[in-house]
């Protein structure tokens, strides 16, 4: 395993003397434990503290190809846009040049920290540093796989013993619950959390968010503001 870049040691707050196999081990317990609230609220409850949180640095590819575009703008004296290059943005421009090393930037991000950080604005989640298992309600936040009896006759009735993948009836010895957020991304084993499926499409299913998430958020929502006019 590739030992954890320093940029991200020093994004995430880790003293050299934790090892990168257990930074890694932790993360993954934490995201597969936790999911992000804005996929069971379907809304951020964190709003503008997300940006407190650590932005992960660009990798290496990308560094080096916004200072390719740093250096041919200071080449050709225009901008991405084909507007002149001022004074001021050519001082910041050769500056930035002069400041690029290459090995300030990781190569690659574990996935575990890239699925963490937030797919509009990138910052991790807070929920990954700050929640606890503790509320002011009788019962503590679970993460299991049971899933009790009341349940499971809720999501029968709820789906009407039909299908919510296929949408064809499901017959007692097929029935199966699926778990729309993954469990293993964190989702519970909740009503509100499953739906009745044929066993045959629960083994097609695979373990991924497609069917919740857009894959380009900010698209979604200007395109749906564009409806709203």
């Amino acid at each position: 395993m590739r030992a954890l870049h320093p940029s991200l040691r020093q994004t995430l707050g880790i003293p050299r003397a934790v090892g990168h196999v257990e930074v890694l081990r932790e993360w993954k317990r934490q995201t597969s434990t936790l999911c992000k609230p804005c996929w069971e609220l379907h809304y951020c409850p964190y709003g503008p503290v997300v940006e407190d949180f650590p932005l992960l640095p660009p990798v290496r590819s990308e560094a080096e190809h916004h200072n390719e575009y740093l250096r041919s703008a200071l080449r050709s004296g225009r901008l991405a846009n084909g507007k002149p290059l001022d004074a001021r943005r050519r001082r910041v421009f050769r500056q930035m040049v002069a400041d690029y090393k290459a090995t300030d930037y990781p190569e690659a991000i574990p996935k575990v920290l890239t699925e963490a950080s937030c797919r509009v604005f990138g910052h991790l989640c807070p929920v990954f540093f700050v929640a606890e298992p503790l509320t002011e309600t009788k019962d503590l936040r679970s993460h299991s796989r049971t899933i009790s009896r009341d349940v499971m006759l809720k999501v029968v009735r709820r789906d009407g013993q039909i299908c919510q993948r296929c949408h064809e009836p499901v017959r007692d010895d097929q029935v199966e619950f699926d778990h729309v957020i993954p469990f293993s991304r964190g989702g519970r084993s909740t009503a509100e959390n499953l739906r009745l499926v044929h066993r045959d499409c629960n083994r097609r299913k695979r373990d991924s968010l497609r069917d919740v998430l857009h894959p380009s958020p900010i698209q979604h929502f200007l395109r749906l503001k564009g409806r709203q006019r």
